[in-house]
């Protein structure tokens, strides 16, 4: 199998020969993954250094023992069949907008909310730069998906800061059941020292690699309808680990809850003939209260369901 795409973009504007080379590099790994990773992406390493550090102190401190105690509770530490209905994951959610809850948010430094305040203004930087390289290799208008996403309010954006501890019995217990993300355009920060998260491509399941400073995106399920399925998003798990806390911040770039979404008309019209319209309209809102209850399940009936 190919190598998971890598994708360096340093030079992304220096000139039109080596914009067109990367731009031909994220649509192939639109097309084709549904994921791919970044390096040389603008955000200060620096500042994901001290993101690192901080979200791995705030779990010793606050989150270890309470995990085990919880795990322990429910006899997770001995099951004997495959757990199903659980996750070997301990998190918690950050808001950044439409308004933030960081400073809500108990057990907090204020070092690290200064850190995940500065993180976040950096990735959603980075979030709307990609919209808009997507948009390009799409052959819609500059700000298209930003504006789509926009409704009354602007996006939704927001942190799911997780920790995967190491697992006595990882053959049972999956760290995260296969899914696909609801919402846009996704941007992880994780340990680059302990693997576990993998992606379904043709049908095997493919490791992400952990690499240092690396920011791993993938397509969420809006995508893929507003592109009326021209980009997919991709089923991946959590692989628990025996050895080591894998570290994972993930960042969602989402709709406002009240956005419409539906395909764009421009990837409707071909020169030849109208392209079939494939997927639903919906109001983003409606289709997260069905993603709640299915999060786990196929996504093809979600969308089948907001035609209804």
């Amino acid at each position: 199998m190919e190598n998971f795409p890598v994708i360096n973009l340093e030079n992304i504007n220096n000139n039109v020969e080596e914009r067109k080379a990367i731009l031909e590099k994220i649509e192939d790994a639109c097309k084709n993954w549904g994921f791919f990773e970044l390096v040389n992406h603008g955000i200060p390493l620096e500042l994901l250094d001290t993101v690192e550090r901080l979200t791995k102190e705030h779990y010793r401190k606050c989150m270890e023992q309470r995990f085990k105690e919880v795990m322990a509770s429910k006899g997770l530490g001995d099951v004997q069949a495959e757990v199903k209905d659980m996750d070997w994951e301990t998190t918690f959610f950050l808001r950044h907008l439409p308004y933030s809850n960081i400073s809500e948010i108990p057990d907090l430094s204020e070092e690290y909310r200064k850190a995940m305040k500065e993180f976040a203004q950096q990735l959603e930087k980075l979030a709307e730069e990609l919209l808009d390289l997507l948009c390009e290799n799409l052959g819609l208008e500059k700000g298209y998906l930003k504006k789509a996403f926009y409704g009354s309010k602007g996006p939704n954006f927001g942190t799911k800061v997780a920790n995967y501890p190491p697992c006595p019995k990882p053959e049972l217990v999956k760290g995260l059941r296969a899914h696909t993300d609801a919402g846009g355009i996704i941007l992880l920060l994780q340990d680059d020292k302990v693997s576990g998260l993998q992606l379904l491509k043709d049908g095997q399941w493919v490791d992400v690699p952990p690499m240092r400073h690396s920011i791993v995106v993938n397509l969420g399920d809006q995508i893929e309808v507003i592109t009326n399925g021209k980009y997919k998003s991709v089923e991946h798990r959590v692989i628990a680990q025996t050895n080591g806390t894998r570290m994972s911040i993930a960042s969602f770039y989402n709709p406002a809850n009240d956005a419409v979404i539906y395909p764009a008309p421009p990837l409707l019209e071909t020169k030849a003939e109208e392209t079939e319209q494939v997927y639903p309209k919906f109001v983003f809102e409606d289709y997260m209260r069905l993603y709640a209850t299915l999060k786990f399940q196929a996504k093809e009936p979600r969308f089948q369901a907001m035609k209804a």
